[in-house]
């Protein structure tokens, strides 16, 4: 872990490199391929909750998108084995987030957390949420008794998730956050001026028009599929559950210092 509050840039990417949160990450080669196959197949479980019509049928297309936006490997012709996330891109993806939270605080937005991916993103959303409230933001208040997929819609530190069994689920699916959005006009509540999210959450947010920065995997393209196209904000690529969740804090503290939401 870097020894400073705040990395700076070259010592978060060697930290992003060591965790294997960028670089030499553990998803396969082979698990990208067939995620990306699934997507251009028309698989909608690989959405996320977007819509892509028949604009990505081909799976060079997904992969070449991949190899730009996240840094897997361009080659075709590497089938299996170790694949790559660039941590330059995760940085500059992290920059580009930034310009929107500071927007976000400049105009007093109103701001909805998300996270599909509670084992190991919930402390960078709820560190993000904490930081956006305590600079004047409008963190939304979800409907308390939401349903969806058989689980209820959760909110806790400030951050939506799914609930199933007593037990926090990790889960793709879009259907919790177009329950929050459907909700939210019935409660007399205004819908987000934007999203902070991963998964599903992410994409359903973008596909309502609403500005949404997206955590994403080298295994689920959507998400950079839905940034080249325009309709989602910014994505910022990362393997999304590391061996220890600690290990995103050095990048938590990257982001809120560059966004000037750095907490003393």
């Amino acid at each position: 872990m870097p020894t400073t509050a705040v990395p700076s840039r070259a010592e978060l990417i060697d930290h992003l490199i060591s965790t294997r949160i960028a670089g030499d990450v553990a998803t396969p080669r082979e698990n990208n391929l067939s995620h990306y196959r699934e997507l251009a197949n028309g698989n909608r479980y690989f959405w996320l909750g977007l819509e892509f019509g028949d604009r990505w049928t081909d799976e060079q297309d997904v992969l070449a998108v991949m190899a730009e936006r996240c840094g897997v490997d361009e080659d075709p012709g590497h089938r299996q084995g170790q694949d790559t996330i660039d941590p330059e891109l995760t940085v500059d993806g992290l920059h580009r987030a930034a310009t929107l939270l500071r927007k976000a605080v400049e105009a007093g937005q109103r701001v909805l957390v998300a996270t599909g991916h509670p084992g190991g993103l919930l402390d960078v959303h709820a560190r993000t949420a904490a930081a956006l409230e305590a600079a004047g933001c409008d963190l939304v208040r979800v409907p308390i008794g939401l349903t969806a997929d058989e689980g209820v819609v959760a909110q806790m530190a400030g951050v939506a998730m799914y609930e199933r069994g007593a037990t926090l689920w990790h889960t793709h699916s879009p259907q919790p956050m177009a329950e929050i959005l459907d909700a939210l006009p019935l409660a007399g509540e205004a819908l987000p001026d934007l999203v902070i999210a991963d998964h599903g959450w992410a994409g359903r947010a973008a596909r309502q028009g609403i500005d949404t920065i997206g955590y994403a995997d080298c295994n689920d393209p959507a998400l950079f599929l839905a940034e080249a196209e325009g309709t989602l904000s910014v994505c910022v690529p990362l393997d999304d559950h590391v061996a220890n969740p600690r290990y995103y804090e050095p990048l938590t503290a990257y982001l809120l210092d560059a966004a000037g939401l750095a907490q003393e």
